[in-house]
């Protein structure tokens, strides 16, 4: 039985890297409507059960709106701790954006707009060209597979014109930007949110998740190196230490990767070693439990799956 593996598109969130939960999902929906609706109060609510819903956690983009909506509700204080989270806890590091955004002229008189402005430009990134052309690649990267589940629901399976095309293309994009990556990081090793902002770090990590064995194996190191140096995420880190034992036909460490049996299109998650204390694992690295995660693809884990895989012989083909 052929077996793809599946690639978990990745979006940065307070902490580490996550899979949100469903409800985290619709209530940003939600948020999402209100705001756009000028329904400021309600928006900021349904924000707040969101970040609720996922222990507290919240990505960038839902903090970002969520102090819009705290600050046209007059809430200073809570649109304050939405954006002192980004740009602390993710070096949020666009002063322009944050300067030109109208709902946030309410905060302008307050003593704490002048000290957050401050620490958004001492965010900024040392390298910006660098940064700049990394950003280009995160988007070419990111762009054509976030079109995969749209062009498969509507064309149907996997093997359609449309999908070989799409794929086709993703491996135009992957080919160029590998070139690219493996020689700036062949000039300036793997580098940090300081020198090219949090976007521009992602890059490097996601371009090399997305290519062959030989390139991971040979990154590996340098990635690992930069972990230790807090120039690169311990949970990014995590997904390519299973990706690359999964290539190699070992038992991975986090759980990280779901595989799809392209006959059937159920997915399933590719063996883990000790798998009853992966969730341990996970939280060392800055990642969410392994229910949650998996849960995006319809798939439950608890101690009877867990043991379940224990017990089941290992065969990294099945």
């Amino acid at each position: 039985m052929r077996l793809l593996a599946i690639c978990w598109f990745l979006v940065l969130c307070v902490g580490m890297l996550k899979a949100q939960p469903a409800e985290y999902q619709a209530n940003v929906r939600k948020a999402e409507e209100q705001l756009s609706a000028k329904d400021y109060a309600a928006a900021a609510q349904s924000y707040s059960a969101a970040f609720k819903s996922f222990g507290w956690k919240g990505y960038q983009q839902d903090r970002y709106n969520a102090a819009r909506a705290w600050a046209m509700s007059g809430v200073g204080d809570s649109a304050f701790f939405n954006l002192y989270r980004i740009v602390e806890k993710l070096k949020f590091d666009n002063l322009d954006q944050v300067s030109a955004e109208t709902n946030f002229q309410p905060l302008h008189k307050d003593a704490r707009w002048a000290d957050l402005c401050a620490k958004i430009k001492a965010n900024q990134p040392t390298m910006p060209e660098l940064r700049k052309e990394l950003q280009a690649i995160l988007e070419d990267d990111q762009k054509y597979r976030l079109m995969i589940d749209s062009v498969e629901k509507k064309y149907g399976q996997r093997e359609s014109a449309e999908m070989r095309r799409l794929w086709h293309t993703i491996a135009e994009k992957d080919s160029v930007n590998l070139v690219k990556i493996t020689a700036i990081l062949d000039k300036y090793g793997w580098l940090g949110p300081d020198k090219v902002g949090t976007d521009g770090n992602q890059a490097l990590f996601l371009v090399i998740q997305h290519s062959d064995l030989s390139v991971q194996e040979k990154y590996l190191p340098m990635m690992r190196e930069a972990v230790k140096s807090r120039k690169a995420e311990g949970g990014q880190l995590a997904l390519l230490e299973d990706r690359v034992n999964m290539r190699n036909g070992r038992k991975q460490i986090y759980g990280s990767q779901i595989r799809q049996n392209p006959e059937t299109g159920v997915y399933s998650i590719f063996p883990i070693e000790d798998p009853k204390n992966v969730d341990k694992r996970r939280a060392e690295v800055g990642l969410g439990n392994l229910a949650e995660y998996v849960s995006t693809w319809g798939l439950i884990w608890n101690s009877e799956e867990a043991d379940k895989m224990e017990k089941t012989p290992f065969d990294p083909k099945k």
